[in-house]
This record gives C-alpha cells, sequence and structure tokens, in this order.
C-alpha cells in the first residue's frame, strides 16, 4: 500500500520559506497526510484544522523515511505530531514551527504486551501534547521505544540528505538522551545529530522537535507586501 500523500506534493511548485522556525513565514506548502501503512497523524481534529503543513521537501523527506522504516522495522507504528500553518507565522502555543521546516514526531510506544501502538493523543491531554512520561520512560502501560525512536531518527538524516539537506536540530527530553544513546543506531546519532543540550522551555518527553535544514530566504524577503 503506497502512502497517500496530497496530490499537491507532486503537482504544485516547490515551496519557499522565509525567515527562520522562529520568525518566518512559508509558500506553497503542503499538508501531511493522516495516515500510511506505519503512521498516522496525532489528531484528525488538529490536521484538519490546517495545522499539519510543511515545506515539500520536508513532505518528501518525512514520506521516504517512513517508507523505508516499513522494512527496516516491519511492524513498528508512528505517529507525527504538529508541524504549522499553510502560510507560517506564529503558531500558538509554539515559539517555533513557523517557516514550514519543522516537525513534531511522537515517541513510538510499545504496550504492556510489547507490541508496537501509537501513543493516544485525546483532545482531553490535549492531543498527546500534555502526557508526561516517568522517569522509567513510562506513561502506564505504554513505554518508549528508544530503538524505533533512533532507527526513525536515522532514517530521517538518511532521506535528508537525499534531498540535498540535513537535520539542523532535535530537541528531546535531556534525561532520556542516554537512553537513545544506548540504543543500536544511538552512537551514530549522537556522533551526527545535534541535539539541543540546553533546556527547552517545554519538556519534549513525549515527543521529539525536528528542525529540517532546508534554505530559505532572509527574513527581510518574508514581511508581505
Amino acid at each position: 500500500m503506497a502512502i497517500a500523500f496530497l496530490p499537491s506534493i507532486g503537482a504544485a511548485a516547490e515551496s519557499r520559506c522565509f525567515g527562520t522556525v522562529a520568525n518566518g513565514r512559508i509558500a506553497d506548502s503542503v499538508r501531511l497526510p493522516l495516515s500510511g501503512p506505519n503512521f498516522s497523524a496525532y489528531s484528525t481534529i488538529a490536521a484538519g484544522a490546517g495545522r499539519t503543513y510543511v515545506h515539500s521537501s520536508v513532505a518528501q523527506i518525512v514520506e521516504r523515511s517512513y517508507r523505508t522504516l516499513e522494512t527496516a522495522l516491519p511492524g513498528t507504528v508512528f505517529v507525527y505530531g504538529e508541524t504549522g500553518l499553510a502560510d507560517g507565522g506564529r503558531f500558538k502555543p509554539h515559539r517555533t514551527h513557523q517557516n514550514g521546516t519543522s516537525v513534531d514526531f511522537f515517541v513510538p510506544v510499545r504496550d504492556g504486551k510489547d507490541r508496537s501502538v501509537p501513543l493516544p493523543t485525546p483532545v482531553t491531554q490535549r492531543f498527546g501534547y500534555d502526557i508526561e512520561f516517568d522517569r522509567a520512560a513510562r506513561h502506564g502501560e505504554y513505554r518508549i521505544d528508544f530503538e524505533a525512536m533512533a532507527e526513525h531518527l536515522y532514517q530521517l538524516d538518511v532521506a535528508a540528505r537525499a534531498e540535498g539537506t540535513g537535520i539542523a536540530q532535535v530537541i528531546f527530553d535531556r534525561a532520556f538522551l542516554p537512553k537513545l544513546f544506548a540504543t543500536k543506531r544511538g552512537p551514530w546519532l549522537e556522533k551526527h545529530l545535534s541535539f539541543m543540550r540546553s533546556k527547552p522551555w517545554v519538556r519534549h518527553d513525549e515527543h521529539y522537535h525536528v528542525d529540517f535544514a532546508i534554505r530559505c530566504k532572509a527574513a527581510s524577503t518574508a514581511s508581505r507586501s
């Protein structure tokens, strides 16, 4: 089964981004699909409200990574979170996500029967963003699958390089980084990817934020006439 990206990804002009993740906008963005063979959006409601738009190159990177993961980790499922608005700009409550180059990915989890399952992201928990994992990386019956997360980050980087770009930064809970770096892909991730080492303004334990190194025009070009 092929990943059903919207026709606009293949048909529309390449997206153009302006400024930075914290002060920018985007033109000709594309929307990520609600689901595929091994992934789903965090919320059909939020996606329908227009909160899952990205740069066309980012969409291709996400698609390629999920396709590869079908073979690399068969049976493992993934959930992506918020990305940005169709035109970019201020994206409350986030401080970034403004120019189409940022994607939140919810942590892959395994349940009490050691099955890979989507992390529940109900509206009552702010679509998953209010979930808190304990020091053992557990939330109720769910535990973070660090091996799956590490493989996903690795495949995102491979896909980004194939698209002629890379990953600018990953934001994830500093307390869990040793668990991530202890995985099969961990040493490679620690050496090749840039992880935020300072404390982010929110914890980032239920999701990992990825900024892609898409080349954007200067901020001075971002203002609308």
